[in-house]
């Protein structure tokens, strides 16, 4: 796993041993960042289940403004410190070692909003549904918040439990998805 483009071009990123994380495969995130790279110079970004923080460090490599990273495994976290360090990307980084909602909670009474909320969830657990629900109704998930869930193409991503994020675009991959949901 390595970074696709900018300031933390081509370093090779760390990742955790075993099953329990699934970093995004590098043609998937350059496929991922070449639909929003337009927008990433500046923005506010919040990388859900994190794991090794490829993705939130994609978007700081590419100008994001601050990148928040959400993770409970406790060697998660480490890795996404290492790889932080490695990139020279801490700055702007913003690392939270806890459950994905505590998260959201948390950041909704620091008043934060997001440009993008990017979650990878483990698969076929369900998360997908609880998160979204969540994040429906937060206020972290602004009108122009674009909120992105990975999952595998047999996840059933509904919106029907939403009241106002809505689905604007799917794109499938031999393997897994990206949603992408907009508040309208």
């Amino acid at each position: 796993m390595r970074v696709i483009a900018g300031s933390a071009r081509s370093l090779k990123l760390k990742t955790i041993e075993g099953d329990d994380t699934r970093p995004t495969q590098d043609r998937i995130k350059e496929t991922l960042f070449n639909m929003i790279q337009y927008d990433m110079p500046g923005c506010s970004f919040l990388d859900l289940f994190s794991g090794s923080g490829g993705i939130g460090i994609e978007a700081l490599s590419r100008g994001a403004g601050e990148a928040y990273f959400v993770e409970k495994a406790r060697k998660a976290v480490r890795c996404i410190r290492e790889n932080l360090s490695h990139t020279r990307l801490e700055d702007g980084a913003h690392v939270m070692e806890m459950g994905a909602s505590e998260a959201v909670s948390r950041l909704e009474r620091q008043g934060k909003v997001f440009d993008y909320i990017f979650m990878d969830p483990p698969y076929r657990k369900g998360l997908e549904d609880a998160m979204l629900r969540q994040l429906d109704q937060s206020p972290v998930c602004g009108p122009d918040t674009v909120v992105i869930v990975e999952s595998s193409l047999d996840t059933g991503i509904s919106e029907q439990c939403l009241q106002e994020l809505h689905i604007i675009r799917v794109k499938e991959y031999k393997t897994n998805k990206h949603t992408f949901f907009k508040k309208s």
